[in-house]
């Protein structure tokens, strides 16, 4: 009963913050960096070693400055996401523009679906609310529920405000079998950590063996759907750009984990990029080979 208050007061706070310009959000972002990189050195260990891991040929000076540059980014992804309960749809196609929807049109209109890949990269939260507004066929998100369930309730009406459907990982596949006669889109986090007894593969990511799910290989082979991969493009501070990015149109011609690999290479070269856009507090490598 106390932590349902306790979810129910801070949804209260975030929705009240949430009404606050940007600019004066992007105060509370300066603010944010400087507690979190600073004062409690957030997660600051986990970062420092996934930078080393993954750029053992740069010098410390480099990570470092990666490192400064990614914090940066998350206080201005925390407070973007807390904009995004009360965003306008005007405000919202202004800041997360749509590169090349025609191309989703295109497949559409050869009576075919698409499986997107795409990553904690960007402004993801925001991507996936915009995506919704798209004018034709189903926009899905893939997700995995939070544990407080007052909090997965909240976040999910969030992101679906302008018409994206959320859809917990568990139940996609029937949700696909519901569709199947209709135009969509689904859209996985590739980047996830499938749990050790869900891990039946690894590739090279980034320097080092990485445990990733084979869910959106094995969809698309099944549907014969087109897989692109969504990336999320920060052009400047709360500006983005989404740009769908073909990576195989005939699943069914393709051999084991090739489709895998192919967007697991994409988020590197992404990544390798601009490193510093990238969710680096995240343990992704915690599931190890055996």
């Amino acid at each position: 009963m106390i932590k349902e208050g306790l979810s129910r007061l801070g949804i209260l706070f975030l929705y009240l913050v949430s009404l606050l310009p940007f600019w004066f959000l992007y105060f509370i972002s300066d603010a944010l960096f400087f507690l979190l990189y600073h004062v409690t050195r957030y997660r600051r260990k986990v970062v420092n070693e996934n930078l080393l891991n993954s750029f053992p040929e740069k010098t410390t000076q480099e990570r470092a400055f990666i490192e400064k540059e990614y914090f940066k980014y998350l206080a201005d992804l925390i407070v973007e996401t807390i904009k995004l309960i009360t965003i306008s749809e005007k405000e919202i196609r202004r800041r997360m523009h749509g590169a090349n929807p025609e191309l989703m049109d295109y497949y559409y209109a050869q009576g075919k679906s698409i499986i997107a890949a795409t990553a904690h990269y960007g402004n993801w939260e925001m991507a996936a609310a915009r995506i919704g507004l798209q004018q034709s066929g189903k926009s899905i998100i893939v997700y995995k529920p939070l544990s407080n369930k007052i909090m997965d309730t909240f976040m999910n009406s969030v992101r679906s405000r302008f018409g994206t459907e959320m859809v917990a990982m568990k139940l996609i596949i029937r949700k696909l079998a519901a569709y199947k006669n209709e135009n969509s889109i689904s859209v996985f986090a590739a980047d996830q950590t499938p749990v050790k007894h869900e891990t039946h593969y690894f590739t090279n990511f980034l320097n080092q063996p990485t445990a990733v799910f084979l869910g959106i290989e094995k969809l698309a082979q099944k549907g014969n759907q087109v897989v692109e991969f969504f990336r999320i493009d920060k052009i400047k501070r709360g500006y983005y750009v989404g740009t769908i990015v073909p990576l195989c149109e005939n699943p069914k011609e393709t051999e084991p984990y090739q489709i895998t690999n192919l967007h697991v290479k994409y988020l590197e070269g992404m990544i390798n990029e601009k490193p510093e856009n990238w969710l680096w507090s995240h343990r992704r490598w915690k599931v190890k080979p055996d």
